[in-house]
């Protein structure tokens, strides 16, 4: 158990009208108590180091915690279902989470999108909240995410292919359907978050800084809405009850054990997911 303390994450009436007006939020405070923290850093060095010589790039640990329970001890932390709770409400659902590191030098950049556009079907309604926390600094140099303040209103804009290019995603939002100028920087320290909404547009430039930049996306949705099984993986993707009640009949994977129907089927060529 956590010694240390860390101020309450909980969200004061004007940030929840922030993040309501913007699509995101950044939150100028730690979020973890610092040794909780500290573990997380740790657990996430272990994790990538034998993704790596399992001949993963590090832009893709996605959903890590179907393969290690361990990461439920962070996922269903009171801190981030506090963060979470005064923008989706007391019932909460673990929809996923995903380890983005760009390492130092060849990190790939990851095209402007919308995450509803990659869970389309999956969630309805599409609101869904990712809480962005920060393993490493993420600032201008080590190129950090980018969002477009106030695009989260429509969620799935036309794509094109990307060519000629190594990138995190294949797909990116049509150039001149927003205006990339507005773009605002989240620049965070280690252990500082931000959230967006699941139709905000974003992206973030390929790292060639000498600097790693690394975050864990936690993403949660109220469990009063309805999650398609059968529009992922054949059903084999598992959704968690975090906080409080099903209110829509969805089914719940058990925290703090293996996705074994996940792990059996794909073992380590599992789909690139976001």
């Amino acid at each position: 158990m956590s010694t240390c303390t860390a101020p309450s994450p909980t969200l004061s009436p004007a940030e929840v009208a922030r993040f309501r007006r913007d699509g995101y939020l950044l939150p100028a405070r730690p979020v973890l108590p610092s040794d909780d923290f500290a573990d997380l850093a740790a657990c996430f060095e272990r994790l990538l180091a034998d993704w790596v010589a399992r001949g993963g790039r590090p832009e893709h640990m996605d959903v890590p915690h179907f393969h290690h329970p361990e990461l439920f001890r962070w996922l269903l932390h009171p801190a981030m279902l506090d963060l979470v709770e005064p923008l989706i409400g007391p019932d909460i659902a673990l929809f996923s989470s995903h380890f983005v590191c760009k390492p130092a030098g060849d990190g790939r950049r990851v095209p402007w999108h919308e995450d509803s556009a990659y869970w389309r079907g999956q969630w309805d309604p599409m609101e869904v909240v990712t809480v962005w926390l920060a393993i490493d600094p993420s600032d201008l140099g080590n190129s950090c995410m980018h969002v477009i303040p106030g695009s989260h209103g429509d969620g799935y804009s036309q794509y094109d292919q990307v060519q000629g290019e190594q990138v995190v995603f294949a797909s990116e939002i049509r150039a001149g359907s927003f205006d990339a100028t507005a773009a605002v920087p989240c620049i965070l320290a280690p252990n500082h978050c931000s959230l967006h909404h699941a139709k905000l547009i974003h992206g973030s430039a390929a790292n060639a800084s000498a600097r790693r930049r690394c975050g864990y996306t936690m993403r949660y949705a109220s469990a009063a809405h309805r999650f398609d099984h059968t529009a992922n993986s054949e059903g084999r993707f598992q959704i968690y009850l975090a906080r409080g009640q099903d209110r829509a009949g969805n089914r719940y994977g058990q925290p703090g054990t293996v996705n074994r129907a996940w792990v059996d089927h794909f073992g380590v060529h599992q789909p690139r997911g976001h």
